[in-house]
């Protein structure tokens, strides 16, 4: 099977999506931890392989996240092993969405590895819109689906004036 453009397309919506799913949970009062749990498994290869995440907010001893425990933290926030989590997911988000623009498309596929770069755009329900630069790398697994093998994530450069 080989990866196309829709089905990167499709793997970076997929993320956005729960991003606002897990939001949306939290507002409901809902189960915040199944919600972030399902897209881990869904969109990070922690299962078959080994995943480089560094995310946005993420700092000092706790800056990358190689398992899916420090992923969920990210998310949700609630684990001791990562006190300055505050859980980005539960902003919450209304909406996020993003933009390959790192080239004409900005993705290249390569056999089983497609990357991304560009942004994702997230705004909260009072209105406030984020944007953070985003490099995803995704890895065709051996169900069909594509996993993030790489995440990196940080606020765009804004220089001193």
């Amino acid at each position: 099977m080989a990866i196309t453009e829709a089905d990167v397309n499709a793997a970076q919506q997929a993320w956005c999506d729960g991003l606002v799913a897990i939001g949306k949970a939290h507002r409901a009062s809902g189960d915040v931890r199944a919600t972030a749990m399902a897209l881990i498994e869904q969109l990070y290869d922690y299962r078959d392989g080994v995943v480089f995440f560094k995310p946005t907010l993420a700092h000092g001893a706790h800056t990358f996240r190689s398992t899916a425990e420090g992923a969920l933290s990210y998310f949700i926030g609630g684990n001791p092993k990562f006190p300055n989590d505050k859980g980005f997911a539960l902003k919450p988000w209304a909406r996020a969405w993003y933009d390959n623009n790192a080239a004409e498309n900005g993705i290249q596929i390569h056999g089983p590895i497609a990357i991304t770069m560009g942004n994702v755009y997230a705004v909260d329900y009072d209105g406030n819109e984020i944007m953070v630069d985003k490099t995803f790398v995704f890895r065709l697994c051996k169900d069909g689906k594509l996993r993030l093998c790489a995440h990196k994530s940080a606020l765009p450069y804004v220089p001193d004036t």
